[in-house]
């Protein structure tokens, strides 16, 4: 049996707009993926969040986006690799000028919905994420999806990376991700998915598993995925 983190994005919402329970779900993850501000999340609520976090010792991440606020993050932009760089370190700023503020840091770095599906196969935007999170620290890990295009240029760049699975998602044969305009490619059966984490957790080979705070099913899911990993025997617990 190993030790296994839960992350989960949070922080989400923007002004009196709320996309989850980040309250519940801090309940059950071990590490908060908190929205930067350019695909969700305004100052208040990451202020917020991060204190939720802090004071249940959830370490926390910051979420990066492309500038995408209207389509949540999930539209392609054919932004220049320099400007998206840039922005990377920017949004790292902000979370963690927010986390300090509550007492806490930042401890690693996930980019969100499209940038995070492009840096699998994007040499150019895999390598501004990297560049964008060395410029701020270059101890920083990148949470990222193992054998993609970002990990092999992390690795050739000496930025620590982490390894996650998705429970709560389909994949493609080659190890992708089901992009979501295909049905069926976001789960949210309780039993499915925790049977997907209990699969995915087996070896070790990954650090961290994430499920989606904005599936309406998020925290069911989280409780149940987390209940079956403890029944099995493996710890929860935060990433080295």
């Amino acid at each position: 049996m190993t030790s296994i983190d839960l992350n989960a994005d949070l922080g989400e919402g923007f002004g009196l707009w709320r996309m989850a329970d980040d309250e519940a779900l801090l309940q059950v993850v071990t590490s908060a993926n908190v929205a930067c501000g350019f695909h969700a999340g305004d100052p208040p609520t990451m202020r917020r969040v991060c204190e939720l976090a802090a004071a249940r010792d959830v370490r926390i991440g910051a979420h990066v986006s492309y500038r995408d606020l209207a389509g949540f993050g999930r539209r392609y932009l054919a932004v220049d690799p320099a400007e998206l760089r840039d922005e990377i370190t920017y949004q790292i700023a902000a979370r963690d000028g927010m986390a300090r503020a509550a007492g806490t840091r930042v401890s690693y770095v996930k980019a969100h919905g499209a940038l995070y599906n492009r840096t699998v196969t994007d040499p150019e935007h895999a390598a501004a994420l990297i560049e964008g999170a060395r410029e701020f620290s270059p101890r920083l890990p990148l949470l990222a999806l193992p054998g993609s295009v970002v990990v092999k240029l992390a690795g050739e760049a000496g930025s620590p990376t982490i390894g996650e699975g998705y429970p709560d998602r389909r994949y493609t044969p080659d190890g992708q991700l089901t992009p979501r305009t295909e049905p069926g490619s976001v789960l949210s059966d309780p039993a499915e998915v925790s049977a997907n984490a209990l699969a995915l957790a087996v070896g070790g080979a990954l650090a961290s598993l994430c499920l989606h705070g904005d599936n309406p099913a998020a925290v069911e899911l989280a409780r149940r995925t987390r209940a079956a990993l403890l029944a099995a025997g493996h710890e929860i617990t935060a990433f080295a």
